[in-house]
């Protein structure tokens, strides 16, 4: 009989192949804690103290290129600054990396290497970088500035609901494949690095970095709780047990998470229900996003872009909608009753003879049956009772058809 694994922190089953030995909960909470708390990691081995990004006057003068305008974003992977190329007179971001990555053996050919390969993802949906280098011991990037927020500042504002996910998310798809066909996974897909400009087109940010920087599970929790809870949440789980055989399928599940986040608004943790049954989405997207959240890399997409497809096709036969049936025809109509400016005083004088009605047969033409009236009752008797009655009510009209009014 196999024997249950329990978490030897708080006793609770331990899921298969748990990282460290440890239940979700007490890895978070042992990520959590400082180095004077005990279990916090090896005393030989000192943590580096926390990155402090440095104001933009300090940073000014290691780059005489740029003017620093002020810090918009810090995290455990580095600080982002806004800055002006005075040059070429646009906005660039600015991104620096904590000092202690560039302590490693090697670092300056792998951060040349790296830099280089970001470089060449010329993308509209990716961040595009303009340079890079070191200066005071700080890996940099100069990059492209975007003018927008990202998804978890949108998330928080309210500003996102379950038909603009469909419309953010092949766009996310391309960009991811456009990276994987260079070559270059992202490894840290999470809304804080998907951003949306002003007109609304999604930029994906921070390619590579996560590699680049070399962060582990353990790395991701020094870098404060925020970082925490974001990236253990977004990792597909052989990046926290087998990180050296992470590949492209490790996008594909953390994009898997975003997407169930910004359709449901929740996170897929545990056993979590399908995206319909916590909001109002097309059913079919239920198999998209857990195909996506597969545990296993082989079960899930092979490639980002046929999610993206799946995504657009489900799209699109949700907004496609039969034609309305077209309304019988109308039936002939006569055109509207129209006014003569001809006066009927000639038909007038002639009923003195032999009746108005005979002298309107006469009018329009029909000598005829003004003859046959003319002989048979003149312009006495029913004829003339008949003819005034007619002309009081105005029915008479010409050879158009139009009611003759001026008869007086």
């Amino acid at each position: 009989m196999d024997t249950i694994q329990t978490c030897p922190s708080c006793g609770r089953p331990l899921p298969p192949n748990a990282p460290k030995g440890l239940c979700p909960e007490c890895l978070l909470k042992a990520g959590l804690q400082t180095d004077a708390q005990p279990g916090a990691g090896d005393p030989a081995q000192p943590k580096p103290p926390p990155f402090v990004p440095p104001s933009p006057q300090e940073l000014a003068p290691h780059f005489p290129q740029l003017e620093i305008l002020e810090l918009i974003g810090r995290g455990g992977m580095g600080a982002v600054y806004k800055a002006r190329q005075p040059s070429l007179d646009r906005l660039v971001a600015l991104k620096i990396l904590p000092p202690a990555a560039a302590g490693g053996a090697g670092f300056a050919e792998r951060f040349t290497r790296e830099a280089r390969a970001l470089a060449r993802l010329n993308h509209p949906n990716i961040v595009a970088v303009y340079d890079f280098g070191q200066a005071a011991g700080m890996p940099y990037f100069v990059m492209e500035y975007v003018d927008g927020l990202n998804l978890r500042e949108l998330e928080r504002g309210g500003k996102l609901d379950p038909h603009e996910a469909l419309q953010i998310v092949p766009q996310i798809c391309a960009a991811l494949q456009f990276a994987h066909d260079e070559g270059i996974v992202h490894r840290d897909i999470k809304p804080e690095n998907i951003l949306l400009d002003k007109k609304g087109r999604v930029k994906i940010a921070d390619f590579g970095i996560a590699k680049l920087v070399g962060q582990t599970v353990s790395d991701a929790t020094l870098t404060g709780a925020g970082d925490v809870v974001g990236t253990l949440h977004y990792m597909a789980p052989e990046q926290v047990e087998k990180p050296l055989t992470v590949d492209h399928r490790a996008d594909i599940f953390s994009l898997g998470v975003v997407f169930y986040e910004l359709l449901t608004g929740e996170l897929p943790i545990g056993k979590f229900a399908p995206p319909s049954q916590r909001a109002q989405v097309d059913v079919r997207l239920d198999e998209v996003v857990i195909r996506a959240l597969q545990r296993e890399p082989a079960r899930r997409y092979q490639h980002v872009s046929d999610l993206g497809t799946d995504v657009e096709n489900i799209t699109a036969a949700g907004s496609a909608k039969p034609p309305l049936p077209l309304p019988p025809p109308l039936p002939p109509t006569a055109p509207p009753e129209e006014i003569s400016k001809h006066k009927i005083l000639p038909a007038f004088l002639l009923a003195l003879f032999f009746g108005i009605f005979g002298a309107h047969r006469f009018y329009v033409g029909k000598i005829g049956t003004g003859l046959i009236q003319l002989f048979t009752g003149g312009g006495g008797g029913i004829w003339m009772l008949v003819d005034w009655i007619l002309i009081l009510c105005r029915v008479f009209t010409d050879k158009q058809g139009r009611r003759l009014a001026k008869w007086t």
